[in-house]
């Protein structure tokens, strides 16, 4: 029997949300899924501080062996972008001092391999998600949710 396991990572500053999935012999496992929060109030550093330790700690307690995590993609707000994009620094610098290789996928891709379409809205991808995990309710919050759909898209891509 062989087993991968793998976490997915939705970065952000305000919320990371993980999932960490099972990928055996071809069917998927449901390990943990959560969000790391960080709160407005504390310093900006102390914040990204804090998205660390706590991912650090989900590492140590689920000992993943390669994460996924989604590409940036960003409309309209380049403050927000920019909080993501050193969240995001922060969780690969984690992930690298732990030796766990780590790819991106778009959402795009990620919501295309999940529920077919590209196009899917964020309630549906929690629903495709609960089937494929065999979950009895959807994954909340959508960090999570979204965590665990890229931790699926790339068991597919590279396992199935």
């Amino acid at each position: 029997m062989k087993k991968r396991r793998v976490m997915g990572i939705d970065p952000g500053l305000a919320h990371t949300g993980f999932g960490i999935i099972d990928a055996i012999n071809g069917s998927l496992r449901l390990v943990s899924y959560g969000v790391i929060e960080t709160s407005a109030e504390e310093d900006h550093g102390v914040r990204l501080l804090s998205i660390y330790n706590r991912l650090l700690a989900v590492i140590d307690e689920f000992r993943p062996d390669e994460a996924e995590m989604e590409t940036l993609y960003f409309s309209r707000n380049a403050s927000s972008a920019l909080a993501v994009a050193e969240a995001k620094g922060v969780i690969t610098l984690c992930l690298a001092q732990q030796a766990i290789p780590v790819y991106m996928y778009a959402p795009n891709k990620i919501k295309a391999t999940v529920t077919g379409t590209a196009s899917a809205d964020k309630e549906t991808v929690e629903q495709y998600v609960k089937l494929l995990l065999n979950m009895k309710v959807a994954p909340k919050p959508d960090h999570a949710a979204d965590a665990l759909a890229g931790a699926i898209t790339h068991i597919h891509v590279c396992c199935i």
